[in-house]
């Protein structure tokens, strides 16, 4: 194939679900169009008919490398569109993936240092699979298209497409938290990947507070000036949180080089959301619910098993309210959905372990012959299944230790529709800027936890009622098509003159 592409989305997952039917493998488009992959996908829409790319990488063995083919064409709703997989060996997954990017990078990343491992990772299969990206996308890529590039995994890439084809604009965005120096400076690769992120013409975070993190630690590694900083908006929570920037810097220059600075952060899509409730099979299924708990209140708790995601910590919070409120037994049920995050790792079969401990040790404690505490799966719900869940949860529980965004919350949210109901939110979550009517908590305290949960389970209706309907109204106006529409604005904003854009902040 020949054609050339005007956009080049750089991410590690593929964009569609593979199957095996009979001989041949079947691609089909994912089933939820709520989620990252299928967001950066609506974006193929924006370009002309054919002209949208993706790269992303699939496990092939080395027997099949030979015959594997490396680029497809793929058609689904979202329109006609390449892409480009880079065949990797078990042991490049292994060495990129599992050990330099989530024992190493990961931990940094959300301010887990004494959990950084440098002994065993293997930098130069991080740069050699990086590289391979970059050579990937600059050959799909015409001359002067956007590469789009996403996640801390693919730090090098801007650097290296920089390189080979000078001309492109590139454009970087971080689902992740980021650091300050004094933590992100820990990595012994710091240089590198600063100056490779500085090669970008624009790089993006969820909230302030990463973006201005970014430019501190670009300016204590490499000359780089501030270009402009702009007033937070209101709706980003300027002070008084634990995650407030009253101010962000738009943009930095490095060498004559303008890199723009974004944060505006990904919404979710209601308007789905509120389809797929009010189908008469999702009305069922709700129905269900409601008979099985027998006017029992229901508290979620959703989550990657994963130790920055709290979920240990939202166990021990939920035991001690057990223990402290006996009124409450037969009463309340806690259903928690903690989903391997990567396999294979031995820090997230530790988490799972303790995790499945807790809640056996807990339901041990306290069930009766008619009532189990908690309910847990360790496997994805259906999206269908789990929104009818959130429908009818009267709290839901979302305390990570560090987080990008949080996308669970929002879609919580969405599916209340502003009826009552009660968000207990970590402080340290990126969308509790957006959120500073849900119960804010600090996960690390014990008495910060337990009276969270004694707030959510004893607020009056009214005041449940009026909390979810202005966090409604945020994740309305506020979702997956604005975060579209903001981002081809800043898009359209890269090669213009040196006036640096304004923040439009929410």
């Amino acid at each position: 194939m020949n054609r050339k592409s005007s956009l080049v989305i750089v991410y590690h997952r593929q964009p569609y679900e593979e199957e095996v039917v009979g001989d041949r493998v079947v691609y089909r488009e994912n089933k939820s169009p709520n989620g990252i992959v299928p967001t950066l996908k609506s974006f193929f829409g924006r370009v002309p008919e054919g002209k949208g790319a993706w790269v992303a990488w699939k496990q092939v063995s080395p027997k099949r490398k030979e015959s594997f083919e490396r680029v497809i064409d793929i058609e689904d709703s979202y329109g006609r569109y390449s892409v480009s997989r880079l065949p990797l060996t078990a042991d490049q997954v292994r060495m990129f993936y599992h050990v330099t990017s989530k024992e190493a990078l990961w931990p940094i990343l959300h301010s887990f240092p004494w959990l950084f491992r440098y002994d065993t990772t293997d930098w130069n299969t991080f740069r050699e699979v990086n590289w391979l990206f970059a050579e990937a996308a600059a050959a799909q890529a015409e001359d002067d298209a956007l590469v789009w590039v996403h996640d801390y995994n693919l730090w090098l890439v801007p650097g290296y497409l920089r390189r080979i084809k000078p001309s492109l604009k590139i454009a970087f965005f971080h689902h992740t938290p980021f650091p300050g120096p004094d933590v992100f400076n820990i990595l012994p690769w710091r240089e590198e990947i600063v100056d490779s992120l500085l090669a970008c013409d624009l790089v993006g975070f969820h909230i302030p507070r990463y973006a201005k993190n970014f430019a501190d630690v670009a300016r204590a590694l490499r000359d780089v000036q501030v270009d402009a900083t702009t007033r937070v908006e209101d709706g980003m929570s300027p002070s008084g949180l634990a995650l407030s920037e009253p101010e962000v810097p738009v943009a930095v220059r490095h060498k004559g080089h303008k890199v723009g600075i974004d944060a505006f952060p990904v919404g979710t899509n209601p308007n789905f959301v509120a389809k797929v409730l009010d189908t008469e099979a999702n009305q069922t299924l709700q129905s269900e619910i409601e008979e099985e708990l027998r006017d029992r209140r229901l508290i979620v708790a959703v989550g990657r098993t994963d130790y920055t995601k709290g979920i240990r910590e939202t166990l021990q919070a939920f035991e001690r309210l057990l223990e402290r409120r006996p009124e409450l037994h037969t009463k309340v049920k806690l259903m928690v959905v903690s989903v391997q995050a990567a396999t294979g790792m031995r820090i997230y079969r530790d988490t799972q372990r303790e995790v499945e401990a807790l809640v056996g040790r807990i339901n041990g404690r306290f069930s009766t012959l008619g009532w189990t505490p908690i309910l847990l799966f360790s496997n994805a719900i259906p999206f269908d299944k789990l929104i009818a869940y959130y429908r009818r949860a009267d709290v839901c529980v979302i305390t990570p230790l560090r987080d990008g965004l949080n996308l669970v919350a929002k879609e919580y949210v969405a599916a209340k529709r502003g009826q009552e109901g009660a968000l207990v939110l970590s402080e340290f979550t990126g969308c509790a800027v957006e959120f500073p009517q849900a119960i804010l908590t600090n996960p690390y305290s014990d008495r910060a936890m337990d009276a969270a949960l004694d707030q959510a389970l004893d607020m009056a209706p009214d005041e449940a009622r009026a909390r979810m309907a202005s966090m409604y109204e945020t994740v309305r106006r506020y979702d997956v098509a604005r975060w579209a529409d903001h981002t081809f604005e800043r898009f359209d904003e890269i090669g213009t003159p040196d006036e640096p854009p304004a923040l439009k902040a929410v």
